[in-house]
């Protein structure tokens, strides 16, 4: 049965198709038959108790440049559609957890993908502390003192923000780096929340592994491997997208976050592994189904909204 599904995103005609995995939902939506409408976050407006947002019907295609296709906006309630995915890219800031709270207003009649609490409640760099046992040492602070005392533990650190996003802000600090104090001072203007230091994985080199979760179960991954002067693997800051399979650890770090994501309402989270270590857990707005695909893996598309379509059945 045809579904109207609206997409919460940022603006379409400036996305870049080619990696962009809200686009690739939207393409196999259209191959089911679903009816397609657009809005980016800031149309969002609470009338009493209804949820309205001015809309565009939205046909897309996969042609880089002319991909979207939008016709009038019209003002929608929200409750009213079947099927809203929340696909903004961060930053996770209060606008972002503000549209939280305004779309948790509209389930269950709406089902809301990734479901909209379970995103407030899952910050990315926050959440997989959850699961220490498979992670680097980490430790989330902003005091100097304490960050002093972690490098001396465990020598070469990166240091990034605590809601950074695509690879942005990260530093890797040597175990004797001139610059750290200069670094520190920056994230203290810069930052009014806790920073990320984490122990410097040297494998990084190898690669930065993508895996896809739908419903806690592993679907798919990319390796991403940096560029040699860089060590961020982001395909956006340059990364490389490789091939690859999971390992038997893999597999359980899988198995022991799967279950949370699913309890969670998470339907489409991407978590990230560098050398055998949990190091973030992705529940925004995930990447990486179409690089899987074009790297001959499966079209995780169509498993979402398998997925998606058998959420609305249980409902």
């Amino acid at each position: 049965m045809p579904l109207t599904v609206a997409v919460q995103m940022d603006p379409i005609s400036r996305i870049r198709i080619a990696g962009d995995s809200t686009f690739a939902l939207l393409l196999e939506a259209q191959a089911r038959g679903h009816h397609l409408l657009h809005y980016t976050p800031d149309r969002l407006r609470l009338a009493g108790v209804r949820l309205e947002v001015m809309a565009e019907p939205l046909s897309v295609k996969d042609v880089e440049g002319d991909h979207a296709s939008l016709g009038e906006a019209r003002l929608i309630d929200l409750s009213r559609v079947d099927v809203v995915l929340l696909r903004q890219d961060p930053p996770f800031d209060l606008a972002y957890v503000t549209t939280t709270h305004l779309l948790e207003r509209i389930q269950p009649e709406t089902l809301v993908v990734n479901d909209p609490r379970g995103v407030r409640d899952a910050p990315e760099k926050l959440f997989v502390m959850d699961f220490p046992e498979w992670m680097p040492p980490t430790l989330i602070a902003r005091d100097k003192a304490a960050i002093e005392a972690f490098r001396a533990e465990h020598g070469e650190v990166v240091m990034k923000p605590l809601f950074g996003a695509g690879g942005q802000a990260v530093f890797k600090v040597a175990a004797r780096d001139p610059n750290f104090g200069s670094l520190f001072d920056l994230f203290s203007v810069t930052f009014r929340e806790p920073w990320v230091i984490q122990k410097f994985l040297p494998s990084v080199a190898d690669g930065d592994k993508r895996i896809i979760l739908i419903n806690g179960e592993p679907m798919g991954a990319v390796n991403r491997v940096p560029a040699g002067d860089d060590i961020r693997s982001n395909m956006v800051r340059g990364g490389a997208a490789k091939q690859t399979e999971l390992t038997p650890r893999e597999h359980e770090i899988c198995a022991a976050i799967g279950p949370e994501l699913k309890r969670r309402g998470l339907v489409f989270a991407g978590i990230d592994v560098i050398g055998g270590y949990l190091t973030e857990i992705n529940v925004t707005s995930p990447t990486g189904i179409r690089a899987i695909r074009k790297l001959g893996g499966p079209d995780l598309a169509v498993a979402i909204w398998d997925a998606i379509e058998a959420k609305r059945v249980v409902r």
